[in-house]
Formats: structure tokens, C-alpha cells, sequence
């Protein structure tokens, strides 16, 4: 099998555009000491992210600002679990089982 140069270097360059980005940051913040408030606020990244997925998964369907009833509907179920156990593998067990239940209800109506 012969594999072209233009491959190889496409290859490489992907590599180093995925790899540079997640390790830099933590090279760089490794060595210094950030102050209490910067520890602080990036203890909120990961909700605002998981936050702004959600609300596009719920909110966005088919490239217009029009909810998708069905999930809106399953994600009421997990909110409750998620509130109630803060366990994440609970929380994604029960999203999907709503999430199936409510596709499964639905090709009878």
C-alpha cells in the first residue's frame, strides 16, 4: 500500500491542531498559580458548556429557533433525576429511556 506524502503531512497537521489547542493551556497553566477568583470562575466552564449544548439540542431543530416537543418533553424526566440523584449515570440512563419511551409512544399517535 503506498501512502501519499500529501496524506502524511494532512495527517500530521490535523494532529498537531487537535493536540496543540488541549495542551498548551495545560503546560502553561500548570506552572503558574492562579489567584482563588480564576479557580472560581473555571469551576463554571464546564456547566456553561454542557449548559449551551442542552439548550441547542432542546431549542434548535432543523436550523430554526423552533423546540423539538419530544425532547423538551424527555428532558423534564432527567432534570428531576439529575436533581434528585446528581448522579450522571443516572441522569443519561434516564434521558434515554424518556427519550425512547416518548419515540416509542409516539408511532402510535
Amino acid at each position: 500500500m503506498e501512502v501519499r506524502w500529501s496524506f502524511l503531512w494532512m495527517l500530521l497537521g490535523a494532529s498537531a491542531v487537535t493536540f496543540l489547542p488541549r495542551v498548551l493551556p495545560l503546560v502553561v497553566l500548570s506552572r503558574i498559580q492562579l489567584p482563588e477568583w480564576g479557580l472560581r470562575w473555571l469551576q463554571h466552564i464546564p456547566i456553561a458548556v454542557m449548559s449551551a449544548l442542552l439548550a441547542q439540542e432542546l431549542l434548535v431543530s432543523n436550523g430554526s429557533f423552533l423546540p423539538s416537543w419530544l425532547g423538551l418533553l424527555a428532558a423534564l424526566p432527567t432534570l428531576v433525576a439529575a436533581y434528585l440523584t446528581r448522579s450522571l449515570l443516572i441522569t443519561v440512563v434516564t434521558g434515554i429511556a424518556a427519550m425512547m419511551l416518548i419515540r416509542y409512544l409516539s408511532a402510535f399517535i
